[in-house]
């Protein structure tokens, strides 16, 4: 019998898909339901029970989570485009994940293919690269006097086209090497401008830069800058947005005037008018004088703002754009284009918008201006896997979903057979003996029996348990003796004996600083501490646990998992491996481990390199590995 508190109503929503090919019903929005979506999948089933080790350096053999390794799926398949930018006549668009830049010949006025594609051979492959012809995760791009330039992130540097390419795969003409995780750029045909991410400046050029690696003639940094973005500028104002201005703000700073010195600080910065806690905005400037940018709605204002409090005279919000790291909008030929990173597409407006609920005419990259084809294509963001050998279970907080495939999928691109719509965003997860267990924000969820056939959660804690009232639950893990739950903001790791009942006291509790996803398999508990960069493992609770990594060792690890009667695993995420060792003992005794995946850097989406390995799930055969943020993929690795 099902288990309800906190006023939680659940309710049971199955919908079908004709085709694997064909895309899922759209669920409703209804706060407090979990929907369930069952998917006409059909995949090679892995046979399980292998023999072997995994080794380092290996490659991974199938990937979910997108088409395949160095597989796009066509020019109009996007995955997070980052960049749009346009001369007029053409249309250039940065396609992030893909490592490529899709041009267009023609401004296009629906759905229609690119004409030309840079940073690949072809529309087919997606592989990162160092050549002048190739990308590594490309971000904004810039064109005027047809002059293109490219924000190639990944590879620190610029690319330049001193004549526009006519070519697929053209080779650039002239790079800017050493711009550290640069993602925005903007030139005029005389002045370029460009950010430095990752070392928290602005670097500006007076001229168009006529040798490779010619410095700027100045950089502004400083100010509160913090890891600046995208750029938008008419030649007159510059406007630079920033995620993590002043430490912890987004927005974007505003010159009034375009600076001519280190330090020519911005005038003001604003964060979104509609939505402060959004991301930075980032748009274009119109024919008039006005200004446009994008944010959580589309803002328009008839001059340039005088001051942060300067509201926009219109905002366009009855349509939900989906922009976040790759927000764009651009006036091109009368029309508006809107990027959309997540919502992996372009749509557009036949004319500058008049109206707050106005809808766009037509969508580049979707078959409409409602269609996701991350969902329809089910590209995971954050996967988080969990597995028993039989059957694989992937969270994503970002989703808000649970996606259940019944078997272990044996080829790359399958689609899951369940997709669970959830009404909180889950961090982490745990299956011990048929029991699954989620955790997110202040809930928990709770299935006795594996959920492959829709069934809601046996039990839901909203909210907490006893006199623990959860606060932001960042790990789970059930070994069938224990739950244990970890609250970043408490501080706490709980644990319960059993399955608890609503109204149960833990029967221990370990204060921990920002404690993240957790492990245990009875014999040892292991804690994440994503901030400390260090994992704690714990044999006796009473004891002192020993660390593994420090800042020196690892760099933001994401997951950890006890393996077998003594082994340990690590997503060391910002270094974009995962590393293995058979004996805990020896990882916290600083021994190397004794297996590597990945560790590449910068970070690729190759068979074996990583980017951001964020998830773990490993069921003797397989490791499963969820890639964080700005990948989004999840690989499979065999032992043999």
């Amino acid at each position: 019998m099902k288990t309800f508190f906190a006023c939680l109503f659940l309710f049971l929503t199955v919908s079908f898909a004709a085709a694997q090919g064909d895309p899922p019903p759209s669920p409703q929005n209804h706060p407090a339901q979990i929907q369930v979506t069952h998917i006409n999948s059909a995949y090679a089933v892995a046979p399980g029970g292998l023999s072997g080790t995994l080794t380092s350096g290996q490659a991974a053999d199938v990937l979910l989570s997108g088409i395949d390794f160095d597989r796009t799926g066509g020019g109009l398949l996007f995955n997070h485009p980052r960049g749009l930018a346009s001369d007029g006549t053409r249309l250039i668009l940065s396609d992030g994940s893909n490592n490529r830049i899709l041009i267009w010949n023609s401004l296009p006025t629906g759905n229609q293919p690119p004409d030309l594609v840079l940073g690949q051979p072809d529309f087919d492959s997606n592989a990162p690269g160092t050549g002048l012809n190739q990308l590594n995760w490309v971000g904004q791009v810039s064109v005027a006097d047809d002059i293109l330039v490219a924000a190639d992130t990944n590879n620190a540097r610029l690319l330049i086209w001193t004549s526009f390419p006519t070519r697929s795969g053209q080779p650039a003409d002239r790079v800017i090497n050493g711009i550290q995780w640069t993602w925005g750029v903007w030139i005029d045909g005389t002045r370029l401008v460009a950010t430095a991410t990752g070392s928290k400046a602005i670097h500006v050029w007076n001229t168009l830069p006529t040798r490779d690696d010619q410095p700027a003639d100045f950089t502004i940094s400083g100010g509160g800058i913090g890891t600046p973005r995208t750029i938008t500028s008419d030649g007159t104002h510059l406007i630079v947005g920033d995620h993590n201005a002043f430490g912890d703000q987004s927005g974007d700073y505003f010159w009034s005037e375009f600076p001519t010195g280190a330090d020519d600080l911005y005038d003001f910065f604003m964060s979104d008018p509609n939505d402060p806690h959004f991301s930075w905005m980032q748009g274009d400037f119109l024919p008039d004088g006005g200004l446009m940018m994008l944010g959580r709605s589309l803002s328009l204002w008839g001059d340039f703002p005088t001051d942060a409090d300067d509201r926009p005279d219109l905002v366009i919000d009855g349509y939900r754009f989906r922009g976040g790291d790759g927000n764009a909008a651009i006036f091109a030929g009368g029309r508006v284009y809107v990027l959309m990173y997540n919502g992996n597409s372009i749509v557009g407006y036949n004319a500058l918008p008049t109206s707050a609920n106005q809808q766009p005419d037509f969508a580049v990259g979707s078959p409409d201006i409602h269609t996701n084809t991350l969902d329809t294509h089910h590209f995971i963001t954050n996967p988080v896997p969990a597995t028993d050998g039989a059957h694989l279970f992937v969270i994503s907080d970002f989703d808000r979903r649970l996606y259940v495939y019944r078997a272990l999928p044996n080829q790359s691109g399958a689609y899951p057979d369940l997709v669970y719509d959830l009404p909180f965003a889950p961090w982490d997860s745990d299956l011990h003996e048929g029991t699954l267990v989620l955790g997110g924000g202040t809930t928990l969820a709770v299935w006795k029996t594996l959920p492959l056939d829709g069934e809601l959660p046996d039990t839901l804690y909203a909210g907490g348990i006893g006199s623990v009232r959860f606060q932001e639950i960042r790990g789970v893990a059930w070994d069938g003796v224990r739950l244990y739950v970890a609250d970043a903001r408490a501080n706490r790791v709980y644990g319960w004996d059993g399955l608890p009942m609503p109204d149960a006291e833990p029967s221990v509790t370990l204060p921990v600083e920002r404690p993240a996803r957790l492990s245990s398999n009875t014999v040892r508990l292991a804690i994440t501490q994503t901030d400390a960069q260090t994992i704690l493992v714990y044999g006796d609770l009473a004891a002192p646990p020993a660390a593994v990594g420090g800042m020196s060792r690892l760099n933001r690890p994401y997951d950890v998992l006890l393996t077998g009667d003594d082994g340990l695993m690590v997503a060391d995420t910002n270094n974009n491996r995962v590393l293995i060792w058979h004996s805990v003992d020896a990882a916290s005794a600083s021994a190397p481990a004794d297996v590597m995946l990945g560790g590449n850097q910068p970070p690729q989406i190759g068979r074996d390199t990583l980017y951001w390995a964020g998830g773990l799930a490993f069921d003797g055969s397989y490791l499963w590995v969820g890639e964080f943020k700005f990948s989004h993929r999840l690989l499979r690795f065999s032992i043999g």
